[in-house]
């Protein structure tokens, strides 16, 4: 019995620390483990593109659309947007979604148009070989796409070379490839020497040299038809992120700060409600078993809230009714548990000896019953939009604490109180209902 008062103890401080730890990170205006709250608590702008996957092969559209939201988060990054989310839908026949989108949350930012001004436009940069077709006696010049694109461009720089007039240093632009546009822009070379590689910026060509040699190492220069203003805006914007496909603005919405606020505070509200439910319910009825699943269910709160605040995990009101129904979940467990604990009582077991059966019993539907919960969870994660997503991270995060929270903080606390006789005072706490059975 004193090794589970040892362990009750180190449980408890434990609680009480989580619980320092949420309050005292919140009331710190300057803490880095704020809530992060979503665009529906905290008001602001959602941006929704769509990704036009025309050019790009099926089975490059999925790292096509992860680059295009790694270049769009570095471009809302750079505009000191307080806590921007950049989200991606790809087209699947399993989720319904029949386009590429991107989706763009912008907490703070109420006034569309300067949203949709903060995140500019970006270049798309690509390269294609020039092509001659015949027709009859017609000779028509096109351009076959290589698929080197600006999703292989590591970065930007300005030089000046030699002037083609009056001495003048020409201005050009200097891009360095990543590993794998090396590869590709160094086969492309070695493949078409002799042929001309049109560079493109946002479908119009701005230079059209001709491949001399091979060319290794992974850079390349523009010459094109610009003044050095020009060159120093391109070089900046290609820096921003040169996109992988063309982007068009499908969709634009705004929440305001004082709907936001509402939410917070009807969901609050609605937690504290339904928190106070539950401790009502289980210590009236399972008195001090209830009473211990309440401590319980607040170190599990106490628990979900650190991790939400350290992973950190963006809070939406989707996500806080997640969390809400994990309080349900997690007190279900200690209920199977003390009904066959009480059960073992009926049948004259001690208590302490009811306490181990009890939980034991329990154990099988108590892991099922999680492990269906999970599995439940992630499928709404993978099919889900963006807001399913939000309460499906937060519900399989809730049911993995509910479960830590029911087969371990609950027994630790009983078997360190429970005697072994559970006569006189004892026969009651440990009853339940409005009769002591």
């Amino acid at each position: 019995m004193t090794r589970y008062r040892v362990f009750g103890l180190v449980a408890l401080v434990a609680g009480l620390l989580l619980a320092y730890f949420v309050w005292s990170t919140q009331v710190n205006p300057g803490s880095k483990y704020q809530f992060k709250l979503g665009l529906d608590l905290a008001g602001g702008t959602e941006l929704v593109y769509d990704a036009d996957m025309s050019q790009t092969a099926e089975s490059e559209r999925g790292a096509a659309l992860s680059a295009l939201q790694g270049v769009i988060e570095r471009r809302v990054n750079l505009f000191g947007v307080a806590e921007p989310l950049v989200q991606t839908e790809q087209a699947s026949a399993l989720s319904g979604t029949t386009k590429d989108r991107l989706i763009v949350d912008l907490p703070g930012v109420t006034d569309i148009k300067a949203a949709v001004k903060a995140l500019g436009k970006t270049p798309t940069l690509e390269f294609k070989l020039a092509t001659t077709t015949r027709v009859g006696t017609t000779t028509r010049a096109g351009y076959v796409s290589t698929g080197l694109t600006g999703r292989y461009l590591s970065s930007a720089s300005l030089q000046f070379g030699s002037g083609a007039t009056a001495g003048l240093a020409a201005p050009q632009v200097l891009l360095n490839f990543n590993e794998e546009g090396s590869e590709l822009f160094a086969k492309i070379t070695s493949e078409n020497v002799g042929q001309t590689l049109a560079i493109f910026l946002d479908g119009r060509p701005i230079s059209q040299p001709v491949i001399q040699e091979a060319i290794t190492g992974g850079q390349a220069s523009i010459n094109g038809r610009f003044n050095a203003t020009e060159a120093r805006e391109l070089v900046n914007n290609l820096n921003f992120g040169a996109l992988p496909v063309p982007i068009s603005l499908e969709s634009s919405s705004s929440i305001g700060p004082t709907l936001g606020a509402t939410a917070v505070d009807a969901d609050v509200i609605a937690g504290f409600i339904g928190f106070a439910l539950i401790a009502l319910f289980m210590v009236g009825w399972y008195r001090l078993p209830g009473l211990i699943s309440v401590v319980a269910l607040a170190e599990y709160l106490a628990l979900m809230l650190a991790v939400i605040k350290v992973i950190p995990i963006t809070l939406t009101a989707s996500g806080i009714a997640g969390l809400i129904i994990t309080l349900g979940m997690a007190v279900d467990a200690n209920v199977l548990i003390f009904e066959r604990t009480k059960e073992e009582l009926r049948e004259g077991k001690s208590p302490r000896e009811a306490v181990h059966i009890g939980f034991a019993r329990a154990w099988t539907a108590i892991r099922d019953g999680h492990f269906t919960m999970l599995i439940s969870g992630v499928i709404l994660f993978w099919l889900g939009t963006s807001i399913v997503q939000g309460f499906a991270l937060v519900f399989v995060l809730g049911v993995l604490a509910s479960f830590i929270s029911a087969v371990s903080v609950s027994r630790i606390y009983l078997l360190a109180l429970v005697p072994e006789e559970g006569k006189g005072a004892w026969k009651f706490l440990l009853g339940s209902g409005v009769k002591n059975v």
